[in-house]
């Protein structure tokens, strides 16, 4: 998703009202065919696996197998390169450190994750995903960056609730553009859960597709949450939550949320950024 899905008025539009749909049509004729086969696809899948973790565990086969990269969203590979980089550069910024411990929530084909995994300690990375062939991918991924001798643990999950994972464990928590893909349940799963495994001073960093309208979904595949929504959710389970404005100025369409057990102090990234929009 395009930085400028960002853009205020985008920020209020509803892709699922038909009058969005007809105007997206009218505007990019081309892409009216593709959609309707997604929705076709969508609506078999649905009726073949009515809960929503086997629903996308099949519509992650269906774009696996036509190219693991795309079913991460990356329509080029540049472009997986790219969102890869901006990933690890904003955790690094953040004080990821080589000798944390890091659960990567929806792993994927390890298009940050192949990063992380060279920048941490032998063990130190461990990567769940609902499905077996991203997660086939993902080994793929591995060996080509003959990064073996790390030992990462890539391992098939069939919810967030991580009750397989020890407590007080994790430095760092990441789920990137899964949210975004998941319904509100999901998502309060995974907020339920997470705190056990984090330690006291670790966070969980989670990307989401931002609306200030209402709150939508496309296909099932899309969801459209408002912020207050996920903070009051993360602060239901006992975590602290903030909105990363610092986030808002890389070049991704999706919003970032941290959440932790005990307060965080401001990184020096945060504070540059806090001190750059003093001087603006």
């Amino acid at each position: 998703m395009p930085a400028d899905a960002r853009s205020p008025k985008k920020l209020r539009n509803n892709r699922a009202a038909l009058t969005h749909k007809v105007g997206y049509a009218l505007r990019h004729p081309g892409r009216v065919a593709p959609y309707l086969r997604r929705a076709g696809r969508d609506a078999w899948l649905r009726l073949k696996h009515p809960d929503h973790v086997g629903y996308y565990r099949a519509v992650m086969a269906s774009d696996t197998r036509r190219n693991p990269e795309a079913a991460v969203g990356s329509q080029t590979h540049d472009r997986w390169l790219a969102l890869g980089q901006m990933q690890f550069d904003y955790l690094v910024e953040h004080g990821l450190r080589p000798g944390h411990r890091m659960l990567d929530i929806g792993c994927g084909n390890l298009r940050g994750g192949w990063r992380f995994i060279d920048h941490l300690d032998s063990g130190h990375y461990y990567g769940i995903d609902i499905s077996p062939d991203i997660l086939i991918a993902a080994k793929q991924t591995l060996a080509e960056r003959r990064l073996q001798e790390k030992l990462p643990h890539l391992t098939i999950t069939g919810d967030l609730t991580l009750d397989f994972l020890p407590s007080d464990h994790f430095d760092v928590v990441h789920a990137h553009s899964v949210f975004s893909h998941s319904p509100l349940d999901v998502i309060e799963e995974c907020l339920a859960h997470v705190g056990r495994v984090l330690t006291d001073t670790g966070f969980f960093d989670f990307t989401f597709d931002r609306t200030e309208g209402t709150e939508h979904q496309v296909l099932r595949e899309d969801f459209y949450y408002r912020t207050e929504t996920l903070l009051a959710l993360a602060r239901k389970h006992g975590l602290h939550a903030r909105f990363m404005e610092d986030w808002e100025e890389r070049p991704h369409g999706q919003s970032k949320i941290r959440v932790s057990r005990s307060p965080l102090a401001v990184t020096s990234a945060e504070a540059q950024h806090e001190q750059a929009d003093l001087r603006r």
